[in-house]
């Protein structure tokens, strides 16, 4: 009887162990569940951008140019923008894309009529480029952070297109707090504070397309360098 007793106790703590061992099936759940999470985080990734309005003042100023301030004062900011295939993440090569923002004072170059003095930019091209996308994608642009003006928060225009038509026209937006240290700064500074932040922008007001489109900041001692990838439906 004790021989039997003892068998069943044996038994028993083995099954105990076998139970406590994550086995194969329990480590193909696991790596099947991080590749489940691996596929979500590609996708959201590369789903279509939102499109947001091209605004009134685009125009082609006809030239291929990385560096587009033309002497225009400001805290220096490089422009990293990539551009995917939407589901499918391919980088699109051989695309043209173009860039506008205001200046430190919130105008846009080539303009009559800007702001409380009406300035007049007509005839100036300043903060305005063309890159053509690399086998990976990717454009750059050297400028400056942009200003802001009345009713907008922070932000920059881009579009992108072919020869068979535009792919997409959309918006660039920073952080607050970003934009906030960079404003207190000269020449931003001599403007006073700004009234419309990324909370009460009238064309970024839908939070999911406002962080789609949020721009990765990081510094680089004296400037910015701000990233972004864009899927678009070809």
């Amino acid at each position: 009887m004790r021989v039997v007793t003892l068998l069943v106790l044996a038994v028993l703590l083995a099954l105990a162990v076998v139970g406590c061992d994550p086995g194969p099936e329990d480590s193909t759940a696991e790596a099947g569940s991080a590749a489940v999470e691996t596929t979500a985080a590609v996708e959201a990734i590369c789903e279509a951008s939102p499109r947001q309005t091209e605004g009134p003042f685009y125009f082609d100023i006809g030239e291929i140019r990385r560096e587009i301030t033309e002497g225009k004062p400001g805290t220096p900011l490089l422009v990293e923008l990539r551009f995917v295939a939407a589901g499918s993440c391919e980088p699109i090569g051989d695309v043209f894309v173009d860039i506008w923002h205001t200046d430190a004072a919130g105008q846009y170059s080539g303009y009559p009529g800007q702001g409380d003095d009406r300035a007049d930019t007509s005839g100036e091209t300043f903060l305005r480029g063309r890159q053509v996308t690399d086998a990976e994608g990717r454009v750059e642009f050297e400028t400056i952070y942009p200003g802001w003006y009345p009713g907008r928060t922070v932000h920059i225009h881009f579009r992108a297109f072919t020869s068979e038509g535009r792919l997409i026209a959309s918006q660039l937006y920073f952080p607050d707090e970003v934009s906030d240290a960079v404003f207190e700064s000269e020449p931003y500074s001599a403007r006073g504070p700004r009234g419309t932040t990324n909370t009460n922008d009238s064309v970024g007001r839908d939070d999911a397309d406002l962080q789609a489109l949020m721009g990765q900041v990081t510094s680089t001692g004296d400037g910015y360098v701000v990233s972004l990838t864009v899927g678009v439906v070809r």
